[in-house]
């Protein structure tokens, strides 16, 4: 009987050390454990060594479906995962436990991530504080993702305006946020903490994870000062004297300050920011934006600017720590469509039109004035909806224009997969599903983004990329809607 396989690389952050916990830990958390959401068990579970790399085999089985798979996992840089069935087993069945796997690499590297120190430096600039002030993070969020709360806020703030203002309330309200949004690459620009230029073009990061009860030590006996001290020491012996970060000089440093150095477990990278976003607006055709850093662990780009030509894209530590280069290119080839197309301006103008007319005609319709007087949020929720929804097929559209200009679909799907597996589990459960569409969250749930992506044929191609955009999302939330109700 022939044989249907499906064969796959996945990239991961984890150093060489730690990959056979990798292993241990799928075997342990994927492979031993009852679930009961899926009729399945394990059979030929095995670890092994096949060419000095060590290996982890099994059999996966679905009594009720009658299916089985064989898979094999290589402890390797990148993992290397083969699965094997009958050509009676359905496709769909190997890409689910592909995706079962993504996942549980992704929380693997998040439990190692909670016990590792990250470095992070700028080629010509002193170490600076690890973490935002929250304050800055909120900020963030507002002028992130098209604008969507900054909207939200003013659509909640004009109930108390006319208070103050009088009739001129909506008309004053309008302009300020006018002044936000035209000034917002300013503003988005005080918020990061490096600047990226082609003079200082790169980012230095290290990574060393530790054992669980060494890094609740070094958590005890360091306060931030003293981390910073580290930090500073390392890039005075290395980046600020002219030469390479390079492990031992930072192994080193930590010896001297008595958190024991194992060489095998330190891993540093270079990403050139600067050549990766030229990159990116060589391909869109516009001017290279200025480019912030934001040196938090959370893995995020935004864009923003009232044009491309004033525009502005934040990217964090975490993201160029996560991601390889192609997939924080593909990442910013949606952040990039939000510049070109200029999202938050048209967003600004639809809700303002929305706005006004709320304000200054609305409110002499008595039907809309007893609507608004005892069930004020029945009206809130349809307008906030309504500016998801608008949003959704914004977001979408950014994911199409990326897979049609950087021309790799896939990868950003693979990107996608990594940021986002967090909310992709949830959306695993079919209930689920259908309330991730409901969301005020502007972007389309991520499993529908990247079944999307996975399902275009390279090299992409759409005359109307917001109107195709905007018949997915609708076709996408009609199938989660009848998927509620089957």
């Amino acid at each position: 009987m022939s044989q249907r396989t499906l064969e796959f690389d996945i990239d991961t952050e984890v150093v060489y050390a730690y990959l056979d916990k990798l292993l241990r830990f799928i075997r342990d958390y994927y492979i031993r454990p009852s679930y009961a959401t899926y009729p399945r068990f394990f059979k030929n579970v095995e670890l092994k060594t096949i060419d000095s790399k060590e290996v982890l085999v099994f059999t996966e089985l679905n009594a009720e479906e009658g299916w089985s798979v064989d898979a094999e996992m290589r402890a390797d840089k990148p993992i290397h995962i083969r699965l094997a069935s009958s050509e009676t087993v359905p496709q769909t069945v190997l890409e689910q436990i592909r995706d079962d796997l993504v996942i549980q690499i992704q929380i693997f590297e998040e439990e190692v991530r909670k016990i590792t120190i990250y470095f992070a430096w700028r080629e010509g600039e002193k170490s600076i504080p690890e973490k935002l002030e929250p304050s800055r993070k909120e900020l963030q969020q507002i002028f992130s993702d098209s604008q969507v709360w900054l909207n939200v806020i003013f659509l909640i703030g004009t109930f108390g305006a006319f208070i103050f203002l009088g009739p001129y309330a909506p008309l004053i309200l309008v302009a300020a946020q006018f002044l936000l949004i035209f000034n917002s690459d300013k503003i988005f620009e005080r918020m990061g903490d490096w600047k990226i230029t082609s003079g200082n073009p790169k980012i230095h990061i290290l990574e060393y994870p530790l054992p669980i009860e060494e890094y609740m030590d070094f958590r005890k006996r360091f306060k931030m000062e003293e981390v910073l001290n580290i930090k500073k020491e390392i890039y005075q012996n290395t980046l600020l004297a002219g030469k390479p970060l390079d492990c031992q000089t930072a192994g080193e440093v930590f010896t001297k300050y008595g958190i024991k150095y194992v060489p095998e477990n330190m891993s540093t990278k270079i990403v050139d920011v600067y050549a990766i976003v030229k990159k990116v607006a060589d391909k869109y055709g516009i001017p290279v934006p200025r480019i912030v850093i934001s040196n938090v662990m959370l893995p995020n780009a935004a864009a923003s600017g009232p044009s491309s030509s004033r525009g502005i894209v934040m990217i964090t530590t975490g993201l160029l720590i996560q991601l390889e280069e192609d997939e924080i290119i593909s990442i910013l080839g949606h952040e990039f469509s939000h510049l070109k197309e200029r999202d938050p301006i048209m967003l600004f103008i639809l809700t303002s039109v929305e706005y006004l007319l709320r304000a200054y005609y609305l409110w002499s319709i008595p039907i809309f004035w007893y609507l608004m007087f005892y069930m004020p949020y029945l009206y809130l929720i349809a307008v906030f909806g309504f500016i998801a929804l608008i949003s959704k097929f914004f977001e979408a559209r950014c994911d199409l224009e990326s897979a049609i200009v950087i021309g790799k679909p896939q990868i950003l799907a693979q990107a996608l997969r990594k940021i986002g597996f967090p909310q992709l589990r949830y959306e695993r459960i079919p209930e689920y599903r259908f309330q991730s569409w409901l969301s005020l969250e502007p972007h389309p749930p991520v499993h529908f983004r990247i079944q999307r992506l996975e399902a275009m044929k390279e090299p992409v191609k759409s005359e109307h990329p917001l109107l195709q955009s905007t018949a997915d999302v609708i076709k996408g939330f009609t199938a989660a809607l009848q998927g509620s109700f089957s």
